[in-house]
């Protein structure tokens, strides 16, 4: 008899979820109307570290929930992630909006994305933190499909691992709140990223 596959290093694997706050209001899911399942190959980071450890060893049909610090999931807040910067220069500065996400890059190139929190008459107020920094998280998840990944699935795994690790973290670069290490702004690419990524 074959042995049950389990999430391990390369698995490609398939989870339905909800995602809720502390509160617990449903902050994504992947029954909702733009939703759909997670699919990511074990092992890359793909997940926020908590939620990937918890899923180890699990099989087909497996339901968990998993209670998430914040240093296990998107990270704490981090005040000099809030920068406020004029509002001429952005791409369109009389277009601006509180919700609006900027690509901001460093001048080394690397590109981060910001959320605009503030929109003053002649400024604007950034937040470069993950809109989930600082929560604590729950998952519900139920595993719909394990197996092993292909050979692609593990190369384009492990490029996006590289590419992760060789981000621009936004706190490795202070500007002294002026946004001088800020070279460029550009509007973010429409639905830029799910929360789970």
């Amino acid at each position: 008899m074959a042995t049950k596959a389990t999430i391990e290093p390369n698995a490609r694997v398939v989870l339905e979820y909800t995602l809720r706050d502390a509160d617990d209001d449903v902050l994504d899911a992947s029954d909702a109307e733009d939703g759909e399942p997670i699919v990511y190959v074990h092992g890359y980071g793909m997940l926020v570290p908590g939620l990937e450890k918890a899923l180890a060893g699990l099989a087909i049909g497996d339901e968990k929930d998993v209670v998430i610090s914040p240093e296990e999931g998107f990270g704490e807040r981090d005040e000099e992630l809030i920068l406020e910067i004029d509002r001429a220069e952005l791409p369109r500065p009389s277009a601006v909006a509180v919700g609006d996400e900027l690509v901001a890059e460093s001048p080394d190139g690397e590109e981060a994305i910001m959320r605009v929190i503030e929109v003053k008459a002649d400024a604007v107020v950034l937040d470069g933190n993950h809109p989930l920094a600082g929560e604590t998280l729950r998952y519900s998840v139920v595993v719909r499909d394990v197996r092993p990944a292909t050979a692609e699935e593990i190369e384009e795994a492990a490029l996006g691992f590289e590419d992760a690790a060789e981000g621009w973290e936004p706190h490795a670069h202070p500007t002294n709140g002026a946004g001088s290490g800020l070279v460029q702004l550009g509007r973010a690419p429409t639905g830029a990223k799910k929360l789970e990524n």
